[in-house]
This record gives C-alpha cells, sequence and structure tokens, in this order.
C-alpha cells in the first residue's frame, strides 16, 4: 500500500510501531522482527529512495512529513519508533521535528548526524562522490563495494542464506533513488542533532552490537545527553543488530515497549 508514495505494510494488531530501516534497505528487513513483536501494529515503510517508494524528496525534514502524512491517512496520532542506522537517524528527527507523535524511540545503531560543521561538509562531499559512483557504475558495482566495508563485516559470519537475502535487497534498489536518499538524508545533509538531544524527553532505548565500536562510543555520548534513554550493547553483533541477533533484539524492544 502506498500514501502519497511511500510503500508501507501494516503486519498485527495493537499498539503501533513504525520501523524505519537503513540505507539501502527496505520495510523486509523487519520481518524477522515483527515475528516477535506480536502484540504490536507493525507499520514497516519504506523510506524514500529505497524499495517501492517513489517519493522525492530533498530533505530529511521532507522524509518526516512524509511520515507525518502516513500516521494522518492511518489515523495515528501517537506510536513507538524504530530505527536502524539511516532510519534511526531519520526515527530521531521525527521525534524532534514532530515529537506529538511519538510515544517512545528504539534508535539501532544511530547517530545524531555530526558536531561540526566542517565535517559535515567533508561528509557531503563524500556522499555527493558516492551518489555520482552509483549513478554512473550502478547498483551492483556499488553494493559489491558497500557489502565489503568493515562496517559489515560481523555479516559474513551469518547462514549463507541470510547474506544473499541482504544483498538480494540491496540490489533491489534503483541508482537514482539511492543517489537521492545520500543527497537529502545522509549523514552530513541532515541537521545535526546533538544540541537538541536534551530536549528529547521520549522514552528512548539505544542498541549498539558489541564489534560495532565506532557506534558504541556515539551511543555513549548519546546517553548522556538524552534524560529518559537506556543503552544496552548486544553482545556478539555488529552494525545491524535487529539482523544478526534477531531473538535478542526482539527481547530488547518487547521488555523497553512493555514498560513504556
Amino acid at each position: 500500500m502506498s500514501a502519497d508514495g511511500l510503500q508501507y505494510e501494516i503486519i498485527g494488531k495493537g499498539e503501533p510501531v513504525l520501523l524505519l530501516h537503513g540505507f539501502t534497505g527496505t520495510k523486509d528487513t523487519w520481518r524477522e522482527t515483527c515475528s516477535y513483536l506480536t502484540s504490536y501494529q507493525c507499520i514497516l515503510v519504506d523510506l524514500p529512495g529505497h524499495g517501492k517508494t517513489n517519493s522525492k524528496i530533498s530533505s530529511m525534514e521532507d522524509c518526516c512529513s512524509l511520515l507525518v502524512d502516513l500516521l494522518d491517512k492511518l489515523g495515528i496520532n501517537k506510536t513507538h519508533v524504530i530505527g536502524y542506522s539511516m532510519g534511526g537517524r531519520t526515527a530521531l528527527s521525527f521525534a524532534l521535528y514532530y515529537p506529538d507523535y511519538v510515544s517512545s524511540l528504539i534508535l539501532e545503531s544511530s547517530s545524531p548526524g555530526l558536531k561540526e560543521e566542517a565535517a559535515r561538509f567533508a561528509r557531503r562531499e563524500k556522499d555527493e562522490k558516492l551518489a555520482q559512483r552509483i549513478l554512473d557504475y550502478g547498483v551492483e558495482n556499488f553494493v559489491n563495494m558497500w557489502q565489503g566495508l568493515p562496517l559489515f563485516a560481523t555479516q559474513k559470519q551469518l547462514p549463507d542464506a541470510v547474506q544473499k537475502q541482504i544483498r538480494d535487497e540491496r540490489l533491489s534498489q534503483a541508482e537514482a533513488g539511492l543517489a537521492m536518499s545520500l543527497h537529502a538524508m545522509g549523514t552530513g545533509a541532515q541537521p545535526s542533532w546533538w544540541r537538541e538531544l536534551p530536549k528529547l524527553s521520549k522514552p528512548t532505548l539505544l542498541i549498539a552490537g558489541e564489534a560495532d565500536e565506532k557506534f558504541v562510543e556515539i551511543n555513549k555520548m548519546m546517553q548522556k545527553e538524552i534524560s529518559q534513554a537506556e543503552f544496552i550493547i548486544c553482545p556478539k553483533a555488529g552494525h545491524a543488530v535487529h539482523v544478526e541477533k534477531s531473538r535478542n533484539f526482539g527481547k530488547m524492544v518487547n521488555v523497553f515497549l512493555g514498560e513504556n
């Protein structure tokens, strides 16, 4: 189904939970997570530039506005929000742009963006080059590089069938969509939310994999700034905790949602 071009799917009944995937992902990445959230109404979304969503955006704020349109269409005025990586940055942005819509936040392997403008500028330049590479050489060339990043090294320990599923999901993307996502929602393109974190008054669960040292450190800093933040480090997991340790992730989420 779609709302103004935003493709979505609803699984289950109960309190709503909005789930937002990472860069090169789709709503399908959350199917196993939903199998553990049986008491909730899971709303899976293809974010702009991904999956079957064709909406054109030029900023993170545009994306968050589309999410509001979707919730309004569904008659949902408050929801829990789960986001992974890029989807976590989106979830945090959504909570700061539209706090009245958010019951609680679960941010997996996420950041509030970059603190310094110089770092943001450098990242924007890097993402512009990456976007151009995708347009010039195609998705498969990009995916071959992307899946080889140290960030995803722990995924090589997953069963072959799961690795194939992840690769197929990445290969299903369109060049123009991924390029647009980098332009509009990249880490350097989005606002830096570090100074706004103390204003975040929602119960927040931060999750990072033990092997993902960069995001463990980022989330330790985030926890200090968010008044109602809890931080869990998942053992024997890397960046994509919900994929690498799906049962553990499901349990963490259920416990947190049950308390909030």
